[in-house]
């Protein structure tokens, strides 16, 4: 017999059962359709992205108006609430888990403001200093598909704890660390802990909430926890390191992350039920050889494409590991391809799920859209900082607009994901990023007013990011059935990561070649950005191009894939389910109104 989607076993909205029996209980499903669901109980492609058309009659043929986000045929209102357990529950648990998308953006941005003062403290040059940004990115982007499958074997609940706490631990010990290396070390071990806890609170979301408004709600507060990451991060670099020292940065990051934990600890409810109840340890059934497979060969990559700036690209081992890295990543496709046709072990990726075609543009987007965007931030404050040479508080001032626009778009776009088709809001996103790194990128006097074009680019970068974010990760949520939605959300938050991390080595490339060629010297002999010259300018522009490339290229995906796409945050249909309430079975896949191609 089918099930509601109310229960799975390792998210934090698992229901009482006091409150799971006030919940008015689905109409048994015709005989055929009972049939049908017994002759497929062991089918293990019911979970499967590309559903067939038997599938979709028989959810037709199980689904109750009571499962429906809107009214059936005979004029039946739905139920009036969406809400899994009691809203004063619901507000709790989205605001302890948007915690994890607040402190990754906090960090994010607070660090891109203080960047050149870590820098000028630690000795380290202009062509390395990317890796403070870089190392954090590469490790959270590589290691999300790895925690989210250990996500699924002990539980969302757990890793989001484990990953807050771990985040915290590294965040208080970065500070105190000597030199380059160290401190490059540690903000490697940073991403583990975002890694983490930044999937499995997608992914707590995307199996606790129905389709419909309340899931709209979750996910935009979730989005929004970005914008004022941004704002607070903003605030917190440019004031505490203008009075104080860099360092009580990272220590009130640290203690962030502790209260996250702690809240965490309390009020998401532990799960049910867990594959490690079965027997199921990460030893076991963990893909180890594609872990290691995928973080190699992209440590291997953008190590290549930085080291390139301090040896030379015509040094040999440069262009020999680039292609190593290469070979690697690509065993890491074919290997993944092979686990999941054999069934031998659970592969960290599912390569099936790219077989839709607008999955797989979606994840190309948040590469291209995340690269861009986040190389625009920090050569804005690269062009701020180093080549006006303004004070890390002035700085932050220019920035603030990118945090307060923020929370206003995430308001804003909570009520348009159910009125305006997918297409038209990712098209906005993503030619709001593009137009704001072109007026970087344009030979615009630098002495001009900030008003003239620092100030729309600040505001058109974060509309852009705040209207793409929620409505690539609520497609994600949309795309997948319920046991895909940790890898969904891993997904997502993987290519934004390394997209980061590469599109950052490649701009810093191209900085530094276009400075060495306008001072006469080679690659290596390149120097750092100085205040008010030509070379630096040049080099900080064409970084900006790059930038702006990179989101023009998000833009036409987005044109090519998703042109005639509906509106995706309406409530969808809820398929027929099997297997024991929150068990590992549960399914429940939705599909957008209007037509969301999956």
């Amino acid at each position: 017999m089918t099930t509601p989607a109310v229960d799975d076993d390792d998210h934090g909205g698992t229901l009482s059962r006091r409150e799971y029996h006030h919940h008015q209980p689905p109409a048994p499903p015709s005989s055929s359709a009972r049939e049908k669901i017994e002759a497929r109980s062991d089918d293990s492609e019911l979970s499967d992205l590309t559903d067939n058309t038997t599938k979709q009659n028989l959810a037709q043929e199980t689904t109750t108006p009571a499962q429906h986000g809107h009214d059936d045929d005979e004029g039946h209102e739905p139920p009036k609430s969406e809400l899994p357990f009691s809203k004063a529950r619901c507000i709790a648990l989205v605001a302890t888990v948007t915690g994890a998308s607040f402190l990754n953006t906090l960090s994010g941005q607070a660090v891109v403001i203080i960047l050149p003062t870590i820098g000028r403290d630690l000795g380290i040059p202009d062509t390395r200093l990317q890796w403070i940004v870089s190392a954090y990115s590469l490790t959270f982007g590589c290691f999300l598909l790895l925690w989210g499958r250990i996500a699924d074997i002990y539980g969302k609940r757990r890793m989001f704890i484990w990953g807050s706490a771990w985040f915290a631990m590294t965040m208080l010990v970065n500070p105190f660390l000597p030199n380059e290396i160290a401190f490059d070390l540690f903000r490697g071990l940073s991403g583990l802990g975002a890694a983490a806890n930044v999937p499995t609170a997608i992914g707590i979301l995307g199996t606790t909430f129905r389709p419909g408004k309340a899931k709209n709600y979750a996910f935009s507060c979730y989005s929004a926890g970005a914008p004022v990451g941004a704002v607070f991060g903003n605030l917190l670099a440019g004031f505490v390191s203008e009075y104080t020292s860099w360092k009580w940065v990272f220590v009130i990051m640290g203690l962030l992350a502790v209260i996250v934990t702690v809240a965490a600890f309390f009020i998401l409810p532990p799960p049910n039920h867990t594959l490690h109840d079965e027997g199921v340890t990460a030893k076991n059934s963990v893909d180890w050889l594609g872990a290691v497979l995928v973080t190699v060969g992209l440590l291997a990559l953008l190590f290549a494409l930085t080291q390139g700036n301090v040896v030379g690209w015509r040094t040999p081992w440069i262009p020999v590991l680039i292609v190593v890295s290469v070979i690697l990543v690509t065993m890491f496709v074919f290997w993944q391809r092979h686990l999941e046709k054999t069934k031998k072990r659970a592969p960290i990726m599912k390569v099936s799920i790219f077989h839709s075609t607008q999955f797989s543009a979606a994840m190309a987007i948040m590469a291209l859209f995340f690269s861009s965007f986040n190389g625009l931030l920090v050569y804005a404050t690269y062009f701020y900082q180093d080549f006006q040479g303004l004070s890390t508080l002035q700085t932050t001032l220019r920035f603030l607009p990118t945090g307060i626009v923020g929370v206003l778009t995430a308001l804003v776009v909570s009520q348009l994901l159910a009125r305006v088709p997918t297409y038209l809001l990712l098209a906005v996103g993503t030619f709001c990023v593009s137009i704001s790194s072109i007026l970087f990128a344009a030979p615009i006097p630098p002495e001009t007013s900030y008003w003239a074009y620092g100030f729309p680019a600040m505001v058109l970068s974060v509309f852009g990011a705040d209207t793409t974010w929620p409505s690539l990760i609520l497609f994600t949520s949309h795309s997948l059935p319920q046991s895909d939605q940790a890898l969904g959300g891993a997904l997502v938050n993987s290519m934004g990561q390394v997209g980061r991390a590469i599109g950052l080595a490649v701009a810093t490339a191209i900085q530094t070649a276009v400075m060495a060629r306008d001072r006469g010297v080679d690659v290596e002999d390149a120097g750092p950005v100085i205040p008010w010259d030509p070379a630096s300018l040049a080099g900080l522009r064409a970084a900006d191009w790059w930038n702006f490339a990179l989101g023009c290229a998000a833009f036409v995906v987005v044109l090519v894939a998703f042109r005639g796409s509906g509106i995706i945050g309406k409530a969808g249909v809820v398929k027929a389910q099997r297997g024991p309430v929150g068990g590992d079975d549960a399914v429940a896949d939705s599909k957008g109104d209007g037509g969301i191609k999956v």
